[in-house]
């Protein structure tokens, strides 16, 4: 009882009854057993009063931060004009933070209290708001309201998250790619082909055909290939997809924000497709899904493992669910909380049972490295669908405006990741910008060749997400056509540069790794294909500085060298080396540019030849 006592007076809101809960013991006399169980029943009381106010939000925020696109207000009734003026102000930076979306928190302190305010207060502060987000070219969501409950008094106080997102102009729509993972027949590319056409499986897969590309893919059901699929949000939170929009072209025109889903290959045998997907389209975000009837199976784990090595944010969805009983679902779910809780995971999973739930994981994902959501859906019966797309529309870039700015201001570096030939528009690549701005009609230089040559070339168009598009920013994907430039000097792995920059392109490089698994020993002289960014070529180990060999799970600077041709790196790229069962990660430490091509990296003028 004593121990009860000090647990409720310590907890925040209870204050009160904490300090009624640490009763007399009846003058050191033996209570009588009506006393004991008066008290029993004002435990139960306490007990319960305690699990109730468990649901309620904790009292306190993390204190408002300067920076960031959080803002949190304890009212905003009735501002004069210049108050008006200076909040509009302070809203459009928010926005500008957060890349087009900004959260308020109305009724709560900067130093994060929650105060909550009255009703009529609540209703004129979202007016005020909503007066304040019209000002400046943006909507409001309601994103959830809470009570506020300290026994103060008897008046209902509230607080309310509000959601403000830019309303689109000018194609400056917020870009989130989301890498699809999870083992074959686990249900992804149907789950994918529900969220974006609109329409629920019929339980034979028709709702993933029109993601396959290839005959093979339809006629074993089977992803071989990597495909891109797109969801939007319009500037009130609503879901815009095929469903009520003809093509990707009026998608675009009519979202704030774009989720774009990079559908990867499950099964073993297409590996290094999956690896390249992650390694080279640099998702934001992972979405591992596990089918609830065969639960961690197939290639689950290691799926789960790249995402990691990568530090890639992940979230899992278990899909499935209208084929198994509840119980089997939630052995599902303990069976992915068990891993995830596993010291090489380290994971804080949290099951989403409600919107309140999805509100709460979308915040706290970004925020912490350690959250893992975890979501119960079924693409037949719809079942916590929406769950799903509550959770990705409020779900909050990674970087933020500072950080993207910083990249923009850079030289220009386009990665090669797919070659086409287009009827009537000749070479188009395909691929994501890592740094800089790019525009239409710009000259760059792309390489390395197989002589380690850089050649100049033209940029046509530029189309992202299918639709036209005149300008390309740091960290967005897009196809360039190329005009009449030869396709047989192109191939994945390539750079396009600003002809400003001076690439350093390697045959040889240093990485500082660790060996997360190898059937025997990892020596000099082992073979393994590396995946750096885009470039994915085998390389032989040259020599391992300070140990003679390596075994599972230690550490050491290992020098590659490329067996085919040269390649362009950044130092500190991460990079992912695997062969058979053998996988390991690292980062690069150190290029060794080829000896032979020394005196034309020291003149780049001369490195360039003209096509």
């Amino acid at each position: 009882m004593v121990d009860l006592a000090q647990s409720v007076a310590a907890s925040p809101g209870l204050c009160r009854h904490g300090q009624q809960g640490c009763g007399s013991t009846n003058n050191g006399r033996k209570p009588s057993k009506r006393s004991r169980t008066r008290r029993g029943k004002r435990g139960r009381r306490r007990r319960t009063k305690r699990s109730r106010n468990n649901k309620t939000p904790p009292p306190f925020l993390p204190p408002e931060a300067e920076e960031g696109n959080i803002e949190y207000k304890l009212k905003l009734v009735n501002p004069t004009q210049y108050r008006f003026e200076h909040l509009a102000t302070q809203l459009k930076w928010r926005l500008q933070e957060g890349r087009g979306e900004a959260v308020y928190q109305i009724g709560v302190e900067d130093n994060g209290l929650l105060v909550g305010l009255t009703e009529a207060d609540m209703k004129s502060s979202l007016k005020t708001l909503k007066r304040m987000a019209e000002k400046v070219g943006a909507d409001i969501t309601l994103l959830r309201e809470r009570e506020v409950d300290y026994d103060l008094d008897r008046n209902t106080r509230k607080i309310a998250e509000v959601l403000v997102r830019k309303v689109p102009d000018d194609q400056q729509f917020l870009d989130l790619r989301v890498a699809v993972l999870g083992n074959v027949d686990s249900g992804k590319s149907t789950l994918l082909g529900v969220l974006t056409q609109g329409e629920l499986d019929n339980g034979r897969g028709r709702a993933r055909l029109n993601l396959f590309r290839h005959l093979h893919e339809i006629q074993t059901g089977r992803t071989s290939s990597i495909s891109f699929e797109i969801l939007g949000f319009n500037s009130k939170g609503e879901v815009v997809n095929y469903s009520d929009s003809r093509t990707a072209e009026e998608i675009c025109e009519s979202s704030s924000k774009m989720i774009t889903f990079i559908d990867l290959a499950g099964h073993h045998k297409y590996l290094k497709t999956t690896v390249f997907g992650l390694t080279s389209y640099c998702p934001d975000f992972a979405m591992l899904v596990v089918s609830a009837n065969t639960g961690i199976a197939g290639t689950t784990r290691e799926h789960l493992g790249l995402a990691m090595a990568l530090k890639v944010p992940i979230f899992l969805v278990v899909s499935k669910v209208d084929l198994c009983s509840r119980g089997t679902v939630d052995r599902t779910v303990r069976q992915l909380e068990r891993v995830l809780k596993q010291p090489g995971c380290n994971k804080v999973p949290m099951v989403v049972l409600n919107p309140d739930d999805a509100v709460t994981a979308a915040q706290q994902f970004t925020q912490s490295t350690c959250v893992t959501p975890i979501f119960t859906l079924s693409s037949v019966s719809g079942e916590s669908l929406d769950l799903l797309k509550v959770f990705l529309n409020i779900l909050p870039p990674l970087s933020n405006s500072k950080e993207q700015e910083e990249l923009m201001q850079q030289l220009t570096e386009f990665q090669v990741d797919e070659i086409y030939s287009v009827p009537d528009v000749g070479t188009v690549v395909g691929g994501t910008l890592y740094s800089g701005v790019c525009r239409e009609g710009e000259r760059l230089v792309v390489g390395p060749t197989d002589e380690g040559r850089f050649l100049r070339l033209k940029v046509g168009s530029i189309q992202r997400n299918r639709s036209a598009c005149r300008v390309l920013r740091a960290g967005q994907a897009a196809t360039l056509a190329l005009g009449n430039f030869d396709r047989s000097l192109l191939r994945k792995g390539m750079v396009m540069v600003s002809p400003k920059m001076n690439p350093t392109i390697c045959c040889q490089f240093e990485a500082a790794i660790v060996l997360l698994f190898h059937a025997k020993t990892f020596r000099r002289g082992s073979q393994v294909t590396v995946h750096v960014g885009n470039v994915r070529q085998t390389a032989t180990v040259e020599c391992l500085h300070g140990k003679d060999e390596l075994r599972t799970g230690e550490r050491a600077v290992v020098r590659f060298r490329f067996i085919k041709h040269t390649e362009y790196l950044r130092m500190g790229a991460k990079l992912l080396f695997r062969e058979g069962v053998t996988k390991g990660i690292g980062h690069v430490t150190r290029l060794l540019p080829p000896s032979q091509n020394h005196d034309q990296n020291q003149n780049h003028d001369q490195n360039l030849q003209d096509y």
